[in-house]
Formats: structure tokens, sequence, C-alpha cells
């Protein structure tokens, strides 16, 4: 039986460039979703998130233009915390599965490693 389950993924770049933002969310997102084997027709929602620092794209254009236009998608701004990674962009998608929480995979890019070092490979 399919389930509602979530997979979560982080990237940074380099510079706050809106070409930068667009391709590093279309890697990220491109490849949990070959990781995990995701069908469009399962996926439910994305949430992106970005660190203040970067403000040139939104990162949910990044999957329209993927081809993702009519799944729902929401940008917003992470929270400013003491030692957070800066131009970080971070995503949580909802999407129907069979899995189970141990053989989803979490995927974590570039320095983005660092915040859970335990998903990234």
């Amino acid at each position: 039986m399919k389930r509602v389950r979530a997979v979560r993924g982080a990237t940074t770049v380099q510079k706050d460039e809106r070409q930068e933002i667009l391709l590093a969310t279309k890697e990220m997102f491109s490849k949990i979703i070959e990781e995990n084997r995701i069908k469009p027709d399962d996926l439910v929602s994305a949430i992106f998130t970005v660190t203040p620092d970067l403000t040139a794209a939104f990162p949910a254009e990044a999957v329209r233009l993927l081809g993702y236009t009519k799944l729902p998608l929401l940008d917003t701004m992470e929270m400013q915390a003491p030692g957070a990674l800066p131009k970080c962009i971070r995503v949580l998608i909802h999407y129907y599965t069979k899995s189970s929480l141990e053989e989803i995979h979490h995927v974590y890019l570039h320095e983005a490693k660092k915040l859970r070092p335990d998903w990234a490979k």
C-alpha cells in the first residue's frame, strides 16, 4: 500500500546568482527523484527554503523548468541561527511510495553534506 512519505535534500551555491541557484536546485531535485525512483504522478508537493543570503532566484522556478508545472511548490526563507550554513537551499518533498522510512534516500550535496553526514553519501 502506498502512503505519503517525505524526503529531504539540501545543497549549496558559491554565489547568489540566478543561474547558480537554478542549476543547484535542478541537480538536487533530480537526484532525489532518481535515487528514490519517484514517478511524477506520485509527487504531492515540495517546500524549499533558502538562507537569507540567497535572493537572486526562487528554487521552485528551477523545478518548473524541469517540467513539473502542476506540482504545488513553495519557497520560503530559512530562519537565521548562529552557525547556520550559508548559501544553502533545502527541500522537503512529499510523495506517495511503498518505501519504508529506512528505504528513503535523502540527498545532501556540496557543503550541505555537513548538515547531515549520516544521510550524505
